[in-house]
């Protein structure tokens, strides 16, 4: 079969209802000009090349996206990522995003429910609502959504360590709303090894860890099977200094542990690979980016497909959301950043993400307000609508530089994970510090060249001048804490203690046992548990995590 009928063939599938042609758009797909834009563009010449690594959209190795039409049938989601102080204020935020076209939720915790305590614990003294939302019991969780129709929107929550209990939540707040679990859609991040590695929101020991993982994977299957169950994350990685191979290689080694600690619980790969989904970093080198994103498309696909055998094409899937990248942002002369986030922004687009996250232009210095977010928004919004760039299928393909640096980025991400596998795999190289000092001496090396000027940074060693901010800000209530501990007690003294006692005392004895803890955490919470007493029960049976003190 010639390349020609094979293009034929594609645009054949690329019409077909199932790949859902059009649903949202019906643009002309044409320049300003009037110049008609064709799907994708296809070479003459080196037929088997082309197939080999390049192929079709929605096909393997996806390197040029994981649906047929992509863009053109429909847009990326635009999922800002927010939540501050309370449940309310969070929950106005929220209404206030979908109201200016965000099509998909994305919250954030603060630092006590990050690592599974109450409100009004000690340990969260003066970090309530800090950094994200506080959230302890359902009553806080049935605030937070209010008014938002958990079957009209996908929701991604960026929780690790408690991610089934936050799961367990959400679940809740849908049954009290009258929406099916069936019907729910979004994503948990619940990717508790990048913890150990580059962030530090972790809990529990790493096997007790992997089990609350594999429980999701496999209640999910059966009841939330438009649920992503991870989202493994090369984003914090980045965050922390690695380079973007690095980035790609550490992500896919601790997706291909996931996938092994998945298949060792008695699940087939093709249960729940595709129910996996990725969450990268989009940096400041733009044509890196582009590539790095193709790149990691590719050598999932090959790594589900030869390494764990998997048959369905949908397993071989890598399917990602992305945010722009955080550690960018500077402090002085904060309004270059919405230039930093736009050229961001665009190469993950033109990498094929499928979700995305434009960070706000004064996040370096406090947290981002109403004008900010609606700017970052207002990014995506300009990419997708004014600038062409989403008319076209993988826009960049073919390009000489784009196409060796796809090459190359495959290449050494996939030295790294044979490097891995020969120490046993992400767990023991995690154990034994590998990845935490690649990324530290990645770090080193970048902040170096920052500070000789060898790596230009503009408004920071290049292109400064003397300012004085006069940007709004915004700053959470301390009084917030304190009616957070209020609403606590006020709960603790209204439900059932003795209800309250007996779920306790079987959730000691079941973390003992293999049992899935999924339907009884959701039993719990709707019970009026906190996620704080929950924890604890763990924290009493399985420990803490402690790093080893060199690391």
């Amino acid at each position: 079969m010639t390349l020609n009928d094979e293009y034929k063939r594609w645009e054949e599938k690329m019409y077909l209802p199932s790949t859902r042609k059009f649903p949202e758009r019906k643009p002309a797909f044409k320049t300003l000009s009037g110049i008609p834009l064709p799907p994708i563009m296809v070479p003459d010449q080196a037929e088997g090349e082309y197939l080999e690594n390049l192929g079709f959209p929605g096909e393997f190795p996806f390197t040029r996206g994981v649906q047929p039409t992509m863009y053109r049938g429909r847009f990326w989601t635009m999922r800002q990522y927010a939540g501050f102080a309370s449940a309310e204020e969070s929950n106005r935020r929220y209404r206030f995003l979908l109201d200016q076209g965000q099509t998909g939720l994305s919250v954030a915790f603060d630092l006590p429910t990050q690592i599974g305590y109450d409100a009004d614990d000690a340990v969260a003294v003066g970090e309530v609502g800090k950094v994200g939302v506080s959230i302890s019991s359902l009553e806080d969780m049935l605030t937070l959504f209010r008014d938002i129709p958990l079957d009209k929107v996908s929701t991604s929550m960026t929780i690790n360590a408690p991610a089934s209990i936050l799961l367990a939540l959400y679940i809740a707040v849908a049954k009290k709303q009258g929406v099916e679990s069936s019907k729910l859609r979004g994503t948990i991040q619940n990717d508790v090894l990048k913890e150990y590695v580059a962030r530090g929101t972790y809990i529990f020991p790493p096997t007790p860890s992997m089990r609350l993982i594999t429980d999701i994977f496999q209640y999910c299957k059966k009841e939330l099977p438009n649920w992503n169950t991870i989202s493994i994350s090369g984003y914090h990685i980045r965050e922390a200094g690695s380079t973007a191979v690095q980035e790609v290689a550490f992500t896919l080694a601790n997706a291909i542990a996931y996938a092994q600690a998945a298949i060792q619980s008695g699940l087939d790969v093709d249960e729940f690979a595709s129910q996996l989904s990725f969450f990268f970093n989009a940096h400041n080198n733009f044509l890196e980016e582009v590539a790095k994103f193709r790149a990691a498309r590719r050598l999932w696909a090959r790594i589900m497909r030869e390494r764990f055998g998997a048959k369905d094409p949908k397993s071989w899937m890598l399917r990602f959301h992305t945010q722009t990248a955080g550690s960018t942002l500077t402090a002085q002369q904060p309004e270059n950043n919405v230039v930093r986030v736009a050229l961001q922004a665009l190469s993950a687009v033109m990498g094929g993400t499928q979700s995305l996250h434009t960070n706000s232009m004064d996040e370096a210095l406090w947290l981002p307000t109403e004008k900010s977010v609606r700017v970052a928004l207002r990014t995506q919004q300009i990419i997708a609508y004014e600038s062409g760039v989403a008319d076209v299928i993988d826009p960049l393909a073919g390009s000489y530089l784009v196409e060796y640096l796809t090459d190359e980025i495959e290449h050494q991400a996939n030295e790294y994970i044979k490097k891995i596998d020969d120490m046993g795999g992400a767990l023991k190289s995690i154990e034994n510090g590998y990845m935490q000092g690649e990324i530290q001496r990645a770090a080193y090396a970048f902040q170096r060249a920052v500070e000789s000027k060898d790596q230009t940074v503009v408004g920071v060693n290049a292109f400064t001048v003397e300012e004085k901010l006069e940007l709004e800000s915004l700053r959470v209530d301390p009084s917030i804490e304190a009616a957070q501990r209020a609403r606590l007690a006020d709960l603790r003294q209204r439900r059932d203690a003795v209800r309250v006692s007996e779920l306790l005392t079987r959730l000691e004895k079941a973390s003992h046992t293999s049992e899935n803890l999924m339907p009884l955490f959701v039993e719990m919470v709707e019970n009026n548990i906190t996620l704080g007493e929950i924890c604890n029960v763990l924290r009493k049976t399985w420990g803490e995590y402690q790093p080893p003190a060199w690391i």
